[in-house]
Protein backbone atom coordinates (compact mmCIF):
# COMPACT_ATOMS: atom_id res chain seq x y z
CA UNK A 1 0.00 0.00 0.00
CA UNK A 2 1.23 3.27 -0.58
CA UNK A 3 -0.02 5.78 2.26
CA UNK A 4 0.19 9.97 2.35
CA UNK A 5 0.78 10.48 5.79
CA UNK A 6 -0.03 13.88 7.12
CA UNK A 7 1.67 15.31 10.53
CA UNK A 8 4.55 12.16 9.52
CA UNK A 9 7.58 14.21 10.97
CA UNK A 10 5.73 14.21 14.54
CA UNK A 11 5.78 11.57 17.25
CA UNK A 12 2.82 9.36 16.57
CA UNK A 13 3.39 9.36 12.85
CA UNK A 14 6.74 8.91 12.31
CA UNK A 15 6.05 5.91 14.81
CA UNK A 16 3.12 5.12 12.75
CA UNK A 17 5.52 5.40 9.12
CA UNK A 18 8.41 3.46 10.83
CA UNK A 19 6.16 0.18 11.51
CA UNK A 20 4.21 0.32 8.54
CA UNK A 21 7.18 0.19 6.23
CA UNK A 22 9.07 -2.05 8.83
CA UNK A 23 6.27 -4.70 8.74
CA UNK A 24 3.87 -4.47 6.14
CA UNK A 25 6.35 -3.09 3.33
CA UNK A 26 4.47 0.28 2.57
CA UNK A 27 5.47 2.77 0.78
CA UNK A 28 5.03 6.33 2.62
CA UNK A 29 4.92 9.71 1.66
CA UNK A 30 5.09 12.03 4.41
CA UNK A 31 3.68 15.67 4.58
CA UNK A 32 5.05 17.62 7.07
CA UNK A 33 5.10 21.47 7.62
CA UNK A 34 7.87 20.88 10.49
CA UNK A 35 6.97 23.09 13.38
CA UNK A 36 8.67 22.43 16.13
CA UNK A 37 7.49 19.49 17.53
CA UNK A 38 7.90 18.29 13.57
CA UNK A 39 11.19 17.01 12.88
CA UNK A 40 12.79 15.38 9.92
CA UNK A 41 15.48 13.29 12.73
CA UNK A 42 12.02 11.57 13.23
CA UNK A 43 12.24 9.76 9.87
CA UNK A 44 15.87 9.25 9.58
CA UNK A 45 15.53 5.67 9.71
CA UNK A 46 12.39 5.23 7.53
CA UNK A 47 12.42 4.95 4.04
CA UNK A 48 9.90 7.90 2.80
CA UNK A 49 9.38 10.22 0.21
CA UNK A 50 8.95 13.81 1.89
CA UNK A 51 6.39 17.02 0.61
CA UNK A 52 7.22 19.90 2.65
CA UNK A 53 3.83 21.39 3.38
CA UNK A 54 0.98 22.71 5.57
CA UNK A 55 -2.41 20.56 5.28
CA UNK A 56 -4.05 23.77 4.74
CA UNK A 57 -2.54 24.49 1.21
CA UNK A 58 -4.70 23.03 -1.51
CA UNK A 59 -2.05 22.71 -4.44
CA UNK A 60 0.81 21.02 -2.45
CA UNK A 61 -1.95 18.63 -0.80
CA UNK A 62 -3.47 17.61 -3.82
CA UNK A 63 -0.09 16.86 -5.56
CA UNK A 64 1.05 14.67 -2.57
CA UNK A 65 -2.29 12.60 -2.83
CA UNK A 66 -1.63 12.54 -6.87
CA UNK A 67 -0.86 8.27 -6.52
CA UNK A 68 -1.29 7.26 -3.06
CA UNK A 69 -3.82 4.61 -1.87
CA UNK A 70 -5.31 6.22 1.17
CA UNK A 71 -4.81 8.98 3.11
CA UNK A 72 -4.01 8.86 7.22
CA UNK A 73 -4.08 12.29 8.66
CA UNK A 74 -1.86 12.61 12.50
CA UNK A 75 -0.97 16.57 11.49
CA UNK A 76 -2.09 18.60 14.15
CA UNK A 77 -1.32 20.86 17.01
CA UNK A 78 -1.52 18.37 20.30
CA UNK A 79 -0.36 20.71 23.78
CA UNK A 80 -3.29 21.80 25.72
CA UNK A 81 -1.13 24.34 27.35
CA UNK A 82 -0.43 26.05 24.22
CA UNK A 83 -3.94 25.76 23.02
CA UNK A 84 -5.08 27.82 25.85
CA UNK A 85 -2.18 30.49 25.03
CA UNK A 86 -2.25 30.68 21.06
CA UNK A 87 -5.74 29.32 20.26
CA UNK A 88 -5.50 30.22 16.74
CA UNK A 89 -3.23 28.01 14.97
CA UNK A 90 -5.46 24.96 16.50
CA UNK A 91 -8.27 26.60 14.66
CA UNK A 92 -6.33 27.05 11.61
CA UNK A 93 -4.98 23.51 11.28
CA UNK A 94 -7.67 21.15 12.90
CA UNK A 95 -10.73 23.13 11.19
CA UNK A 96 -8.98 24.28 7.35
CA UNK A 97 -6.30 21.43 6.95
CA UNK A 98 -9.18 19.26 7.92
CA UNK A 99 -11.66 20.25 5.57
CA UNK A 100 -8.41 20.67 2.83
CA UNK A 101 -7.46 17.29 2.97
CA UNK A 102 -11.12 15.55 2.52
CA UNK A 103 -11.65 17.67 -0.14
CA UNK A 104 -8.51 16.58 -1.72
CA UNK A 105 -9.21 13.33 -0.88
CA UNK A 106 -13.20 13.64 -2.40
CA UNK A 107 -11.92 14.13 -5.60
CA UNK A 108 -9.55 10.56 -5.75
CA UNK A 109 -11.83 9.07 -3.86
CA UNK A 110 -9.39 7.91 -1.58
CA UNK A 111 -9.83 6.56 2.00
CA UNK A 112 -9.42 8.71 4.75
CA UNK A 113 -7.99 7.86 8.33
CA UNK A 114 -8.55 10.80 10.76
CA UNK A 115 -6.14 10.63 14.08
CA UNK A 116 -7.95 11.64 17.17
CA UNK A 117 -8.20 12.04 20.59
CA UNK A 118 -9.33 10.83 23.92
CA UNK A 119 -10.36 14.58 25.21
CA UNK A 120 -12.77 15.14 22.73
CA UNK A 121 -15.27 13.36 25.26
CA UNK A 122 -13.91 15.39 28.13
CA UNK A 123 -13.68 13.94 31.32
CA UNK A 124 -15.23 10.95 33.07
CA UNK A 125 -15.29 9.85 36.98
CA UNK A 126 -16.07 6.17 36.61
CA UNK A 127 -16.08 3.79 33.19
CA UNK A 128 -14.70 4.29 30.18
CA UNK A 129 -16.07 6.34 27.11
CA UNK A 130 -17.44 4.53 23.96
CA UNK A 131 -17.90 5.70 20.62
CA UNK A 132 -21.49 6.43 21.14
CA UNK A 133 -20.35 8.53 24.16
CA UNK A 134 -21.73 12.40 23.55
CA UNK A 135 -18.49 14.90 22.66
CA UNK A 136 -17.61 17.23 25.61
CA UNK A 137 -14.70 18.66 24.71
CA UNK A 138 -12.88 21.53 27.31
CA UNK A 139 -10.24 22.71 25.79
CA UNK A 140 -9.72 24.40 22.77
CA UNK A 141 -7.27 21.54 21.41
CA UNK A 142 -10.29 19.38 22.57
CA UNK A 143 -12.88 21.46 20.73
CA UNK A 144 -11.07 21.62 17.69
CA UNK A 145 -10.20 17.99 17.21
CA UNK A 146 -14.27 17.45 17.74
CA UNK A 147 -14.86 19.70 15.31
CA UNK A 148 -12.35 18.17 12.81
CA UNK A 149 -13.96 14.80 13.81
CA UNK A 150 -17.38 15.99 13.19
CA UNK A 151 -16.22 17.09 10.03
CA UNK A 152 -15.06 13.86 8.96
CA UNK A 153 -17.78 12.15 9.78
CA UNK A 154 -20.14 14.75 7.64
CA UNK A 155 -18.18 13.72 3.96
CA UNK A 156 -18.54 10.42 5.27
CA UNK A 157 -22.66 10.87 5.49
CA UNK A 158 -22.97 13.54 2.61
CA UNK A 159 -20.23 12.36 0.21
CA UNK A 160 -19.84 9.29 0.46
CA UNK A 161 -16.15 9.46 1.35
CA UNK A 162 -14.56 6.41 3.07
CA UNK A 163 -13.55 7.97 6.12
CA UNK A 164 -12.53 6.09 9.44
CA UNK A 165 -11.63 8.03 12.46
CA UNK A 166 -8.95 6.49 14.94
CA UNK A 167 -9.52 7.75 18.73
CA UNK A 168 -6.66 7.27 20.84
CA UNK A 169 -5.48 7.59 25.01
CA UNK A 170 -2.57 8.99 25.99
CA UNK A 171 0.46 8.11 24.02
CA UNK A 172 4.10 7.79 25.35
CA UNK A 173 7.21 6.67 24.07
CA UNK A 174 10.45 6.99 21.60
CA UNK A 175 10.42 10.80 19.79
CA UNK A 176 7.58 12.32 21.71
CA UNK A 177 8.65 15.97 22.02
CA UNK A 178 9.22 17.02 25.20
CA UNK A 179 6.39 18.84 26.62
CA UNK A 180 4.16 16.29 27.33
CA UNK A 181 4.30 14.25 30.39
CA UNK A 182 6.56 11.72 30.33
CA UNK A 183 9.27 13.06 28.11
CA UNK A 184 9.40 16.38 30.08
CA UNK A 185 9.43 14.27 33.28
CA UNK A 186 12.44 12.33 32.18
CA UNK A 187 14.71 14.95 30.80
CA UNK A 188 14.19 17.26 33.94
CA UNK A 189 15.37 14.18 35.96
CA UNK A 190 18.32 13.35 34.01
CA UNK A 191 19.54 17.11 34.41
CA UNK A 192 18.28 16.79 38.49
CA UNK A 193 15.47 19.82 37.78
CA UNK A 194 12.51 20.18 39.32
CA UNK A 195 9.73 17.94 38.26
CA UNK A 196 6.33 20.16 37.89
CA UNK A 197 3.48 18.84 38.67
CA UNK A 198 -0.27 20.32 37.81
CA UNK A 199 -2.19 20.68 41.26
CA UNK A 200 -2.55 17.25 43.46
CA UNK A 201 -1.41 15.46 40.39
CA UNK A 202 -4.05 13.04 40.70
CA UNK A 203 -5.48 13.23 36.78
CA UNK A 204 -5.69 9.81 35.87
CA UNK A 205 -5.18 8.83 32.30
CA UNK A 206 -5.52 5.62 29.92
CA UNK A 207 -1.82 5.06 29.03
CA UNK A 208 -1.10 3.80 25.49
CA UNK A 209 2.25 2.55 24.35
CA UNK A 210 2.86 4.95 20.86
CA UNK A 211 3.72 1.43 18.38
CA UNK A 212 0.37 -0.13 20.04
CA UNK A 213 -1.30 2.70 18.84
CA UNK A 214 0.10 2.76 15.14
CA UNK A 215 -0.80 -0.99 15.06
CA UNK A 216 -4.31 0.08 15.97
CA UNK A 217 -4.38 2.65 13.48
CA UNK A 218 -3.01 0.41 10.70
CA UNK A 219 -5.53 -1.95 11.73
CA UNK A 220 -8.66 0.38 11.46
CA UNK A 221 -7.09 1.83 8.09
CA UNK A 222 -7.40 -2.20 6.88
CA UNK A 223 -10.15 -3.55 8.09
CA UNK A 224 -12.49 -0.97 9.65
CA UNK A 225 -15.83 0.00 8.46
CA UNK A 226 -16.61 3.27 6.42
CA UNK A 227 -17.96 5.73 8.28
CA UNK A 228 -17.25 4.07 11.78
CA UNK A 229 -15.29 5.41 15.13
CA UNK A 230 -13.12 3.63 17.06
CA UNK A 231 -11.37 3.96 20.17
CA UNK A 232 -8.05 2.89 20.88
CA UNK A 233 -7.37 2.80 24.53
CA UNK A 234 -4.28 1.46 26.32
CA UNK A 235 -4.01 -1.39 28.67
CA UNK A 236 -3.11 0.71 32.13
CA UNK A 237 -4.54 3.78 33.52
CA UNK A 238 -2.49 5.82 36.44
CA UNK A 239 -2.36 9.19 37.69
CA UNK A 240 0.20 11.68 36.60
CA UNK A 241 1.76 11.85 40.09
CA UNK A 242 2.27 7.99 40.02
CA UNK A 243 3.97 8.26 36.49
CA UNK A 244 6.08 10.94 37.63
CA UNK A 245 6.84 9.13 40.66
CA UNK A 246 7.84 5.95 38.39
CA UNK A 247 9.97 7.92 36.40
CA UNK A 248 11.86 8.82 39.90
CA UNK A 249 12.68 5.31 40.40
CA UNK A 250 13.80 4.68 37.30
CA UNK A 251 16.22 7.44 36.76
CA UNK A 252 17.51 7.11 40.38
CA UNK A 253 16.40 10.48 41.69
CA UNK A 254 14.74 11.45 44.59
CA UNK A 255 10.73 12.24 45.03
CA UNK A 256 12.14 15.91 46.57
CA UNK A 257 12.37 16.61 43.13
CA UNK A 258 8.76 16.77 42.51
CA UNK A 259 7.62 20.43 42.49
CA UNK A 260 3.57 20.81 42.62
CA UNK A 261 2.63 23.67 40.51
CA UNK A 262 -0.63 25.98 39.73
CA UNK A 263 -3.49 24.33 38.11
CA UNK A 264 -4.08 24.48 34.57
CA UNK A 265 -7.52 25.99 33.27
CA UNK A 266 -9.90 23.49 32.46
CA UNK A 267 -7.77 20.81 33.50
CA UNK A 268 -10.07 17.44 33.03
CA UNK A 269 -9.24 14.73 36.05
CA UNK A 270 -9.76 11.68 34.13
CA UNK A 271 -10.03 10.22 30.84
CA UNK A 272 -10.82 6.35 29.83
CA UNK A 273 -11.31 4.62 26.67
CA UNK A 274 -13.11 1.56 25.95
CA UNK A 275 -11.49 -0.49 23.14
CA UNK A 276 -14.28 -3.30 23.02
CA UNK A 277 -14.85 -2.44 19.06
CA UNK A 278 -11.61 -1.97 18.22
CA UNK A 279 -10.66 -5.40 19.62
CA UNK A 280 -13.43 -7.09 17.70
CA UNK A 281 -11.44 -6.19 14.82
CA UNK A 282 -8.35 -8.09 15.77
CA UNK A 283 -6.32 -5.54 17.54
CA UNK A 284 -5.08 -5.75 21.48
CA UNK A 285 -2.38 -3.91 22.77
CA UNK A 286 0.65 -5.62 23.35
CA UNK A 287 2.76 -3.20 25.46
CA UNK A 288 1.50 -2.82 29.32
CA UNK A 289 2.72 0.57 30.97
CA UNK A 290 5.55 -0.93 32.99
CA UNK A 291 7.24 -2.58 30.46
CA UNK A 292 6.93 0.46 27.99
CA UNK A 293 7.47 3.17 30.43
CA UNK A 294 10.78 1.60 31.46
CA UNK A 295 11.51 1.09 27.92
CA UNK A 296 10.82 4.78 27.09
CA UNK A 297 13.04 6.33 29.63
CA UNK A 298 15.92 4.21 28.06
CA UNK A 299 15.31 5.26 24.58
CA UNK A 300 15.47 8.92 26.30
CA UNK A 301 19.01 7.92 28.07
CA UNK A 302 20.46 5.97 24.72
CA UNK A 303 19.41 9.20 22.48
CA UNK A 304 20.60 12.22 23.69
CA UNK A 305 21.56 13.50 20.67
CA UNK A 306 17.77 13.92 19.72
CA UNK A 307 16.61 15.70 22.49
CA UNK A 308 19.80 17.85 23.66
CA UNK A 309 19.05 20.26 20.52
CA UNK A 310 15.22 20.45 22.15
CA UNK A 311 16.14 20.93 25.18
CA UNK A 312 18.92 23.89 24.31
CA UNK A 313 16.72 25.83 22.00
CA UNK A 314 12.91 27.26 21.93
CA UNK A 315 11.27 24.75 24.53
CA UNK A 316 13.09 25.54 27.33
CA UNK A 317 12.62 29.33 26.64
CA UNK A 318 8.99 28.71 26.28
CA UNK A 319 8.17 27.07 29.62
CA UNK A 320 10.53 29.29 31.59
CA UNK A 321 8.05 32.03 29.92
CA UNK A 322 5.02 29.99 30.88
CA UNK A 323 6.05 28.74 34.31
CA UNK A 324 8.76 31.18 35.58
CA UNK A 325 11.57 29.53 37.31
CA UNK A 326 9.76 25.92 36.95
CA UNK A 327 10.92 23.82 33.77
CA UNK A 328 7.40 22.78 32.95
CA UNK A 329 4.05 21.72 33.60
CA UNK A 330 2.52 18.84 32.94
CA UNK A 331 -1.08 17.33 33.20
CA UNK A 332 -1.50 15.24 30.25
Amino acid sequence: MRLLVCGGAGFIGSNFARLRVRDHGDEVVILDKLTYAGRKENLADVEHEFVHADIADAAKVREAMADVDAVVNFAAETHVDRSIAEPDAFVTTHAVGTYVLLEAARERSLRYLQVSTDEVYGSIAEGSFTEESPLQPSSPYSATKAGADLLVASYAETFGLETVICRGSNNYGPYQYPEKLIPLMVLNAFHGDKLPVYGDGMQVRNWLYVEDFGRGIGHVLEHGVPGEVYNVGGPDECPNLEVVRRIVALTGNDESIIEYVTDRPGHDRRYSLGSEKVRALGWEAQVRFDEGLEATVQWYKDNAAWWEPIRSGDYLEYYQRQYGTALGGCGG
